[in-house]
């Protein structure tokens, strides 16, 4: 018993020790002021390689954005059985990337570094969207036919195991490498399958006084259902995602224009905090830049390697489509529905959200806007958010479980029961070693992934210019 619990402790202090090296501050810039900015190797890595790709793709998301528009409203032209569309791909992404953090995250982001961090969202929206295209794109060009679920699948796990065979010149049916990239995706995703269920039984509680054991029985027996299906997924994301997206941008439409009035202010307020010209909190400008950047990562996941397990199913005409569509997604995530929860905070009045922080604080702003109404309408709403990413992270799953045991029912099966029996753990208690498990894992497959994303780009952007030539042919035709 004594060596258990041993061994017990030193995981949890090996699990804080690489979150503390991937999360934490590696290195601090003294900045103007007397301020400091403090950078993680996360955001290390992601802010240049999203320049990078950024400057390579000549501002994709720019550039290509009425293209993206027409590509996720085309009629889907299958030609393999089971598969999904590209749309549907990008609904699925949308589902993991649109969650709590896009409610409370953006709100701790704001409380932390002002209202100047929205800007600094956009910035990494910008940049993280090029990322999201390359990943996307390549995990297109090494997709492989699922023999058990129909269709395609793929991912960072296929393109880093076509890389290491490439460079190691000889073929294997594992590459270490890809191996732990799809280990820590696992890892990853059990982790936040805690933290959603934890999230969920909260705001229910406040919102409706529903016990958190009778909100995490129904949760589980729904989520059973649903992802212990074959293909139930993607046609259950396909009627909530927009339904729940929509929803809360329509609320949020409503509360602008019912305040079209303070909008300038709102806006100057952004943009003269953005660079910390009014900022006078501790932190100054390097709380403003970090946590609005930190926000952005988090958010839309662009670099992690979890969309791309999506876009790889995706049946598409040319890989740079799913590129594109994966682009869009971080557009979705960062610009429309981080945004919206910006604007309901900064549009209601300061005196009323004074001294409240996380949940509290938005839902108040909700009770300004909308009364009782406001407070319940973001629990159902966190609630579909959060459910949405519970179902689509276990879409991501399949393919990783694949690459490491093979294609069989009982290896996809065992991964969905685990995962399962981490939902219904978190929604009765918080086990911040989970948490931070969960953390560890998505720090790790970012690590991973960049390994292959950054040698293999060159054909991802070489996609994008055959599709661009092709676009140019047939409207020359």
């Amino acid at each position: 018993m004594e060596m258990i619990q041993t061994f017990g402790q030193g995981l949890i202090a090996l699990v804080q020790v690489i979150y503390n090296f991937l999360w934490g501050d590696l290195i601090t810039i003294p900045l103007p002021g007397g301020g400091s900015a403090g950078l993680s190797l996360l955001v290390l890595i992601l802010t240049p390689v999203g320049i990078y790709f950024t400057v390579r793709t000549r501002f994709v998301l720019v550039r290509q954005f009425p293209e993206m528009l027409r590509i996720a409203v085309e009629k889907k032209q299958e030609t393999q059985k089971n598969s999904i569309s590209g749309l549907q791909a990008l609904i699925v992404s949308t589902a993991t990337r649109v969650g709590m953090g896009n409610l409370v995250g953006v709100v701790a982001a704001i409380s932390a570094g002002g209202a100047g961090a929205v800007f600094w969202m956009w910035v990494m929206a910008l940049l993280g969207s090029s990322t999201a295209f390359a990943e996307a794109t390549l995990a297109q060009l090494y997709r492989q036919k699922d023999p058990l679920y129909g269709g395609y699948r793929g991912g960072p796990a296929y393109y880093i195991h076509a890389f290491v065979m490439r460079k190691k010149k000889h073929k294997r049916k594992k590459s270490v490498l890809a191996a732990l990239f799809a280990l820590s995706g696992l890892i990853c995703w059990c982790g936040i399958s805690q933290v959603i269920s934890n999230s969920v039984t909260s705001a229910v509680d406040n919102a409706f006084s529903i016990p958190p054991l009778y909100t995490t029985i129904a949760l589980v027996v729904v989520a059973a259902v649903i992802v212990l299906r074959k293909n139930a997924t993607v046609k259950v994301l396909d009627v909530m995602v927009p339904v729940m997206a929509g929803c809360y941008f329509l609320m949020t439409l409503f509360v602008i224009v019912r305040n079209a009035g303070a909008l300038p202010a709102v806006f100057e307020r952004i943009f003269a905090e953005a660079f910390g010209l009014r900022q006078v909190a501790a932190g100054g400008f390097g709380a403003v830049l970090m946590n609005g950047v930190k926000r952005g990562l988090f958010s839309n996941e662009a670099g992690s390697g979890s969309a791309p397990c999506a876009a790889a199913a995706a049946d598409v005409t040319h890989p740079a489509k799913a590129g594109l569509l994966q682009a869009f997604g971080v557009f979705v995530d960062t610009i429309v529905i981080c945004s919206c929860s910006a604007m309901i905070m900064l549009l209601a009045p300061a005196e009323q959200i004074k001294g409240l922080a996380g949940m509290d604080l938005l839902q108040e702003a909700m009770r300004y806007h909308f009364g009782d109404f406001g407070v319940v309408f973001i629990a159902v709403i966190l609630l579909l958010f959060s459910f949405s990413t519970f179902i689509g992270i276990l879409f991501y799953a399949r393919s990783n479980v694949a690459y490491l045991f093979g294609d069989n029912w009982t290896s996809q099966t065992v991964y969905k029961c685990i995962a399962l029996v981490m939902l219904f753990i978190g929604g009765l208690a918080a086990y911040t070693f989970v948490w931070d498990l969960g953390d560890v894992g998505i720090g790790l497959m970012t690590i991973f992934n960049m390994v292959a994303l950054l040698p293999l780009s060159g054909e991802a952007v070489a996609a994008l210019k055959d599709y661009e030539k092709q676009k140019r042919k047939s409207r020359q035709d």
